[in-house]
């Protein structure tokens, strides 16, 4: 682009200046044609991804001209589900029970293992039984004794009647023996007593469970002496099974709880653990307190549980859930389709023209993965399930089962099918609601 004259070293130097600044002055030009075409490229690029962004609910209608976009809808359905009250609960066990000596003496044997399941009867421990049967033989002959004196006073009493009706002895004699027959005769009692006493003793020596149960930690070894006014005992036994678990819950649901159970209807409860991520056992109401804890408002609860796993143990703490009443005619849709954002909760509604339209609705009681609508749609509208990824006011949809979302394949089936509507699409529709 320079002139080749100007470059000759014979050239005057106006000539020489002159090229200089031409020079200079086609670099500023193209630098700035750079500039300019780069800016060019970097707004088109820009303006692109925004009119391609997804805008949610609020953010302005769609473009009539874009592709519908493949979701999963489900419509609307009228029926029956269960309101959960939920609680913290305590397991106590049907029955527990201290075992202790009802006799004095030495312990001679342990007949249980600690943690054995023991039934009603069954030999836990033994106590020397050698003083009781001393005390048995004892009785026994001090009864043998006073029955031979109360016979020999029978028979002559038999004898005066007999002198008494030949008036051979007086009528005093008479009346004098017969008082001491009766008096050997409650001897005879006294003794019989003794010796059923002894036998008692006896059969207290061996000390059985008085229940069927678990149980615990053995708090006396043998060899020792125990008392029968020892505090402590030998074991405790405690019923796991059945098991019973206590909870409260505001006065204000006890109306509906007693109808219930006064209409014979089973209230089933549950019972999860600390976390509420496994559920342990599933029992039933058995019955209520009779009055109301007036520094809480609330009354208490009592479950039964088989626990035939021995998944509760107790004084757990346990969380649980219990269907307190059951409402029919709600209006349900699948819990997926529920979302949350400016709107407050809102389901997308699809129209017949194949548009969708943002619903707020007010929800009811959530039971599982359905979930009942109190207000905002009525059974048999369609609602959005899964796709809501890019969903927003007036946007065109294309249903599909979800079988065809989940295919695999390329295309926009794929593309924009492989998210849940609770997973991203949710989180979509809270930012743009």
């Amino acid at each position: 682009m320079n002139d080749s004259s100007s470059q000759r070293p014979g050239a005057p130097p106006e000539t020489r200046i002159e090229s200089s600044v031409r020079t200079r002055a086609l670099w500023i030009a193209a630098t700035l044609l750079t500039i300019a075409i780069l800016a060019a490229g970097a707004w088109f690029i820009f303006f692109h991804k925004s009119s391609d962004a997804p805008s949610g609910p609020g953010r302005g209608g769609a473009d009539p001209n874009a592709r519908p976009l493949p979701v999963v809808a489900a419509p609307a359905r009228q029926g029956s589900i269960d309101v959960y009250l939920s609680a913290l609960g305590t397991v106590t066990p049907r029955n527990m029970v201290t075992v202790r000596s009802r006799v004095d003496g030495q312990l001679m044997q342990v007949a249980f293992r600690e943690g054995q399941l023991v039934k009603t009867g069954e030999l836990l421990a033994e106590i020397d039984p050698r003083p009781f049967e001393v005390q048995l033989t004892q009785a026994q002959g001090q009864l043998a004794k006073d029955q031979a004196l109360l016979k020999n006073a029978q028979l002559d009493l038999e004898r005066y009647r007999t002198l008494l009706s030949q008036d051979s002895i007086s009528k005093q004699q008479v009346d004098t023996q017969e008082s001491l027959v009766r008096q050997y005769e409650g001897t005879v009692k006294a003794d019989q007593g003794q010796v059923d006493n002894a036998k008692l003793q006896l059969v207290y020596s061996r000390v059985t469970a008085p229940i069927s149960g678990v149980v615990g930690l053995r708090q006396v070894d043998p060899g020792n002496i125990i008392h029968a006014s020892d505090t402590s005992g030998l074991v405790v036994i405690t019923q796991l099974q059945p098991i019973t678990v206590i909870f409260p819950i505001p006065e204000d649901n006890l109306p509906q709880v007693v109808a219930r159970l006064k209409s014979g209807t089973p209230v089933s409860v549950d019972a999860w653990d600390r976390a509420q991520k496994t559920k342990l056992a599933t029992g039933k109401l058995l019955t209520f307190d009779n009055q109301i804890d007036t520094t809480t408002g609330t009354v208490k609860l009592r479950a039964e549980f088989a626990n035939d796993d021995s998944a509760l143990f107790p004084n757990q703490f346990v969380n649980v859930r219990m269907a307190a009443e059951t409402r029919t005619g709600a209006t349900l849709v699948p819990s997926a389709a529920v979302l949350r954002g400016a709107p407050g909760t809102f389901v997308y509604l699809v129209k017949d023209d194949h548009s969708v339209t943002v619903a707020p609705v007010k929800l009811g009681p959530v039971q599982g993965e359905t979930t009942a609508i109190e207000s905002g749609i009525a059974p048999g509208d369609l609602v959005v399930v899964d796709g809501t990824d890019k969903l927003r006011e007036g946007a065109k949809v294309e249903l599909i089962t979800p079988e065809a979302r989940n295919a695999p394949g390329p295309g926009p089936t794929r593309d924009n099918g492989k998210r849940s509507g609770t997973g991203e699409g949710s989180r979509s529709g809270k930012k743009g609601g």
